[in-house]
Formats: structure tokens, sequence, C-alpha cells
């Protein structure tokens, strides 16, 4: 795995956009990603860069006590190499550094390799929610991570 994971900047924006529409049936509009990275202060977005491109992202929002991730991308070229895990760990290491004492997320519950990655992160299943995804109505699995203060451990 050869990349480089930094805060991710205005001037990304169409890359970030071009892969929301490559990896998400239901992709936020270029306006959404822009008002999370210029003017959402409860935001933190991260990007990955491989091979002079931006291969990945993702990002959480904080909200008191708490972190929800809202969306963790890779290019398709690029998946199984460890970027996932990457985005993953960096948002866990953020979230921890700035005293959060858990994470949530949703994942459509037939994103299988995603729930492996979750899993082995230390997140749980906590839920379902019926009907989630508005396009195809499809559910989604509700994970939490309760022990990411301190210390981020993570299982291989």
């Amino acid at each position: 795995m050869n990349g480089q994971i930094g805060p991710m900047t205005s001037a990304e924006l169409e890359d970030i956009s071009r892969l929301e529409k490559l990896c998400f049936s239901l992709p936020w509009s270029r306006e959404s990603l822009r008002l999370e990275v210029e003017e959402n202060k409860c935001a933190r977005y991260f990007t990955v860069r491989a091979d002079g491109k931006v291969v990945g992202y993702g990002g959480m929002w904080l909200i008191l006590d708490e972190a929800h991730i809202t969306n963790i991308a890779v290019h398709p070229d690029y998946r199984n190499r460890g970027f996932g895990r990457m985005i993953m760990q960096t948002l866990m290491q953020e979230a921890s550094r700035l005293g959060i004492e858990r994470m949530t997320l949703e994942v459509r519950v037939s994103n299988r390799p995603a729930i492996h990655l979750y899993e082995s992160m230390g997140f749980e299943r906590g839920g379902v929610r019926k009907g989630y995804y508005s396009n195809n109505r499809e559910d989604a699995l509700i994970m939490w991570n309760f022990h990411i203060r301190g210390e981020v451990r993570i299982s291989k």
C-alpha cells in the first residue's frame, strides 16, 4: 500500500465528486461535499492519494462525544490494498485525539466487505434501520465502536 492521507481540501472536490458517483448509487452532490469541507465545523474529512491522484476518502461528523462516519469510498481499481483501513484508522485516531468516546456508522446490509472491515476494527452490530436507502429500500446495519478513546486498537 503506497498512499498518503491528509485533510480534504476544496481543491479536491471535483475528484471526490467523481469518486462519489463511481462508488455510490446515491452519491452526494458536489455542493453537499463543498459544504461539508468548507462550512461544516463539526465535520472532518480526509483523502488518500496514490499514483498522483485521489483514490479514496472518508469523513465524519463530531456530535458531542460521538463521531458519526458519513462516507468511506475507495476507487474500485484501488480496493483491497488497505486504503479503506487507512481511512478508518485516520478517522478513529482523529476522533480519539479530539476526546471522542465512540463512533457509529450505517452500512448496507449487503456490503459484506465493508462490514468485515468495520468488525475487524472493533465495530459491533447495534441494530438495523429498515428501508434506510431510498433508491432500493435496502436496510442499513447500524454499527458502533465504544472503545476509541485513548489508544486505538485495530485487529488485522
